[in-house]
C-alpha cells in the first residue's frame, strides 16, 4: 500500500472514539476539525471538516507534499501552498467540486472503493475508505466524523468519529487523491 494512504488511515484511526460534548456538534476537538475549513467553528455538522482536518494534518508532512506535487504534476509545494491547495469545504458535496477543480479522479458509485479514497455519500456525508472493496456488492469500510456507532446512515445523530461499514448503494462518488 502507498505510504501516504497508510499514513492517512493511521491519522484517521487515531481519532476513532473522539466524541462531541453534550451539545450536538460541539467540543474542543470538533472545533479543531472545523478549523480546517473556511467556516468559523460552531454547532454545525462536521463530517467534511473531519476530512479537511485529515488532509491538513497529512500535508504538514513534507513527504506527503512531495508525493502530492508529483501526483498533480506540479513543482514541489510548500506548506503554505498545500494549505491553499487542499480542500477546505465544509460540505460533503463541496469535496466533489474541489476534486473537479484540481483534476483529481472523481469516480462514480459503481467503481470499487480503494483504501485512501474519500467517499461522498448520497445523503450529504463524507468519510475515508480504510480498505479496498473487492467486488461491487461488498460493503465499504470507512472512518467518518459526525456519525455514530449505532449504524444510522446520516449525520444528524452523529456524536463522534467512528469506523463504519456502509452499503455501497449509499455511495455517490469516490475522490482518489492517492493512487
Amino acid at each position: 500500500m502507498n505510504p501516504m494512504i497508510e499514513r492517512l488511515i493511521d491519522l484517521a484511526t487515531r481519532e476513532v472514539g473522539t466524541r462531541e460534548d453534550s451539545v450536538n456538534n460541539t467540543g474542543a476537538r470538533i472545533v479543531e476539525y472545523q478549523g480546517a475549513t473556511w467556516l468559523q467553528p460552531g454547532a454545525w455538522p462536521w463530517c467534511a471538516a473531519f476530512t479537511c482536518w485529515l488532509m491538513r494534518e497529512l500535508l504538514e508532512e513534507e513527504g506527503a507534499r512531495e508525493f502530492l506535487s508529483g501526483y498533480l504534476k506540479r513543482p514541489p509545494i510548500t506548506l503554505a501552498q498545500a494549505e491553499k491547495l487542499r480542500c477546505r469545504d465544509a460540505s460533503a458535496f463541496g469535496w466533489e467540486k474541489w476534486a473537479r477543480s484540481h483534476g483529481l479522479p472523481l469516480l462514480g458509485e459503481r467503481e470499487l472503493a480503494r483504501a485512501g479514497d474519500f467517499v461522498v455519500f448520497d445523503f450529504s456525508h463524507i468519510g475515508l475508505v480504510i480498505e479496498d472493496q473487492r467486488s461491487p456488492g461488498d460493503p465499504v469500510r470507512t472512518i467518518e466524523g459526525n456519525t455514530n456507532g449505532k449504524g444510522e446512515r446520516d449525520s444528524a445523530s452523529g456524536d463522534g468519529v467512528w469506523m463504519k461499514t456502509r452499503d455501497p448503494s449509499l455511495t455517490k462518488s469516490y475522490i482518489r487523491i492517492f493512487q
